[in-house]
């Protein structure tokens, strides 16, 4: 007998169905979101379990890796596809989406999406990381500048290194300034000054990191290529 389960994905507890080759539910469950705890429960069942489907998603990544490390047949729902055939149920919980995904992997009406390698993710969490860091630093610097505007100080055009030193400047004769403009840029020098700057001895752990990994055209496509 096959038997096919369907996972749907939330951030505490993931809904579980199994069905089996007629399409009848033999076991329904709420389960942790982790995947040794979705391992003891399939293994748990008694019988084999042909194959299991997910939506992609934040966790699916992690789930995914460990339920096929631990030797189960795992697949991966494109999600536009998933929310289009469940589209016509008229109340939707996730003990129903867990029942859908079931029946569409139980009938082969999806369309599986490629599974990023862990090499790819780490790539990307690095990139994103450094992005975000860097908005951040560009926040922090127009903020300044707001604020300076407003009392008649113009930055103007300044580099990178004598941005600190320009601003330092300005407000030498305006007290409460320099008491907003010191926490401002204490602020801009501990979240991002650090990760991106010029490549040298200053450059902390994370650019030294991310930074081959964005000039190494051929790597990125091959392994940031990989898509959910």
């Amino acid at each position: 007998m096959q038997y096919d389960a369907g996972i749907d994905v939330s951030l505490e507890q993931s809904s579980v169905c199994v069905v089996d080759a007629a399409g009848k539910i033999v076991k329904e469950a709420k389960v942790a979101s982790d995947p040794c705890v979705l391992v003891t429960f399939f293994k748990g069942l008694g019988f084999p379990v042909t194959r299991i489907g997910l939506e992609a998603g934040p966790l699916s990544q992690w789930l995914y890796a460990g339920l096929t490390q631990a030797g189960f047949d795992v697949v991966l729902l494109e999600t536009r596809h998933v929310k289009a055939a469940l589209s016509a149920m008229v109340v939707k919980t996730d003990r129903k989406d867990a029942r859908g995904i079931a029946q569409l992997i139980r009938m082969g009406w999806f369309r599986a999406v490629h599974a990023k390698s862990a090499s790819s993710q780490e790539i990307r969490a690095l990139l994103t990381a450094r992005r975000l860091l860097l908005d951040k630093l560009r926040d922090v610097e127009l903020s300044l500048r707001g604020v300076l505007r407003g009392f008649g100080l113009k930055l103007g055009k300044v580099t990178q290194r004598g941005f600190e030193t320009r601003v330092r400047e300005l407000v030498a004769n305006h007290s409460m300034l320099q008491q907003i403009t010191r926490s401002m840029l204490q602020a801009r020098d501990a979240a991002a000054r650090a990760q991106y700057a010029p490549q040298g001895a200053s450059q902390d752990r994370t650019s030294r990191q991310g930074l081959p990994a964005v000039y190494d055209r051929t790597r990125c496509r091959s392994d940031c290529g990989d898509y959910v």
